[in-house]
């Protein structure tokens, strides 16, 4: 077979010239493998929780229209790139074929591997859907995906259940930048503290911040309140309304000792969170929008109307060595560990 592009785009069937992720539709066809591509035979999809939340909000909780939505998208797109939240996930499947160009790679056919790059721009044929698990925005398939030459993956380890390692590889990109962001004696809000990315992020800043820094935990109910305790992860939890800025940073200038904080890591998995991680935060701050559900137009515009000057990082869910400093948070906290083995390990 021929070589493909390095990125993907010999992929792309419209628009012409897009990069996969910004395509609208890409060729899924599994019956031809370039030189620079691998074959994934798929067992499983990690669904973005934002595209998930709002798949199931919409099919208003029904698991057959949840099916049929994915497949759906899948069958338009060639890809899983929910249209509305405009992100996608990760997949888990074995090595089918390897082409010729990356047979020096470290990988052989039936290594059990996991994405680490969008399924918004992985093309991927969905042939049935098996099971959907909607606690944990998984879905089993049985399906093939292509990677191309500039994907990333990580080899599934041996020292841990693969749904644990899927579970923390699905957001390894918000601990690892809390592990570059976060500073000894920084304050630190976190968004979202009792969702996966968020509990990481929450430990991380703990790690980091020292005896002289401060993490806040914000969560949306009590629910996670004994969670995060039992776990040690925070030195204040407050309870907010993430869509209600003025009341989100009320509640942390008070869990702050009536300070701002230095950095906010939005974690949320709903839209319209902007305002609550900008307006907590202290001029010449960071906010870290790891939240695929995060508009950057009204967050751009939105700290322009309040006169903040912070910095604005998009949460790229790729920095170097994240899978092996997420992977290994879970090794060296065994709490963290067994929460995750409880919550996502079906």
């Amino acid at each position: 077979m021929a070589m493909g592009n390095k990125y993907g785009t010999h992929r792309v069937i419209e628009p012409a010239g897009a990069m996969p992720q910004a395509a609208q539709r890409l060729d899924n066809d599994m019956s031809k493998v370039y030189d620079n591509e691998i074959l994934v035979d798929v067992l499983a999809l990690n669904i973005d929780s934002a595209s998930f939340t709002q798949i199931e909000d919409e099919a208003k909780g029904d698991v057959e229209k949840i099916k049929q939505t994915i497949l759906g998208i899948v069958s338009s797109r060639g890809k899983q790139q929910n249209p509305v939240t405009g992100s996608g996930g990760m997949l888990i499947g074995k090595v089918a074929r390897i082409g010729s160009a990356l047979a020096s790679r470290d990988l052989k056919v039936g290594d059990k591997i996991a994405s680490l790059v969008s399924l918004s721009l992985t093309p991927l044929n969905i042939k049935r859907i098996i099971k959907v698990h909607p606690e944990i925005d998984r879905v089993e398939v049985e399906a093939q995906a292509i990677l191309f030459e500039s994907g990333i993956y990580a080899k599934l380890p041996t020292d841990m259940d693969e749904g644990l390692a899927l579970a923390a590889l699905d957001v390894a990109g918000a601990p690892a930048q809390a592990a570059k962001l976060v500073r000894p004696g920084m304050s630190v809000l976190v968004l979202g503290a009792g969702g996966k990315s968020g509990v990481l992020c929450c430990y991380e800043a703990m790690k980091r911040v020292g005896p002289t820094g401060r993490v806040i935990a914000a969560i949306h109910s009590e629910r996670s309140r004994k969670t995060l305790l039992d776990l040690g992860v925070a030195h204040e939890i407050v309870v907010a309304d993430a869509t209600k800025p003025l009341e989100v940073r009320e509640a942390v200038l008070a869990a702050n000792r009536g300070a701002e904080v230095d950095l906010c890591i939005n974690c949320v998995n709903i839209q319209g969170a902007e305002m609550s991680s900008i307006l907590p935060v202290r001029d010449e701050g960071t906010v870290y929008f790891f939240s695929m559900a995060t508009s950057f137009t009204r967050a751009a515009l939105g700290a322009e109307g309040i006169g903040k000057d912070v910095n604005m990082i998009i949460g790229n869910g790729y920095t170097k060595d994240h899978a092996e400093i997420t992977l290994w948070e879970l090794r060296e906290n065994p709490k963290l560990r067994k929460l995750f083995e409880e919550q996502y390990v079906k």
